[in-house]
């Protein structure tokens, strides 16, 4: 089973490696990051270091046989027991449960490890297998979203309500 790991400086050639071989897939459902990001990768993968070492953000990557990236599990704008959830699995890995799995590990981390009580995460109404991901994990429609002129919907998971009734 992949595991998933905090994000660290050694993941950066991996991560760049996914984000180019999926590039044309996650343009697909989510708007392009622009050839920007790829060429200036290294300055960008330790900004995200650097947000991650001050708590405003959490960094995942769900990592495969000999380190390749299968996906990236992300909760951002951490504040007041509160962040945004977002996450991305390559196209080669789809369709196996690896967002589900990922989606739900990164919650109970969020949980038990950040100390957050509250997540967000919303998906494009034409990205039906995202929708069903965030259901499954226990996420809540909250309301229509507008994500880069496309309609999308916003999801909500309690944190507290969901792992107090695991906790013994």
């Amino acid at each position: 089973m992949p595991e998933l790991e905090r994000l660290a400086a050694h993941h950066a050639p991996a991560v760049l490696r996914f984000e180019r071989e999926n590039r044309a897939y996650f343009a697909r459902y989510v708007p392009d990051r622009g050839d920007d990001f790829f060429t200036r990768y290294a300055a960008r993968h330790a900004a995200l270091l650097d947000e991650q070492d001050r708590g405003t953000c959490h960094f995942h990557v769900l990592v495969g046989d000999h380190g390749a990236v299968l996906g990236r599990f992300n909760l951002v704008d951490v504040a007041g027991g509160s962040a945004e959830l977002g996450y991305r699995v390559a196209e080669r890995a789809a369709g196996r449960g690896l967002a589900r799995d990922g989606v739900r590990r990164v919650c109970a981390l969020a949980s038990t490890e950040y100390g957050l009580r509250r997540l967000v995460a919303s998906a494009a109404l034409a990205n039906p297998a995202s929708l069903a991901v965030l259901r499954r994990a226990g996420f809540v429609p909250d309301g229509p979203v507008e994500l880069d002129g496309e309609p999308g919907l916003r999801h909500v998971l309690d944190l507290d309500a969901r792992y107090a009734a695991a906790s013994p």
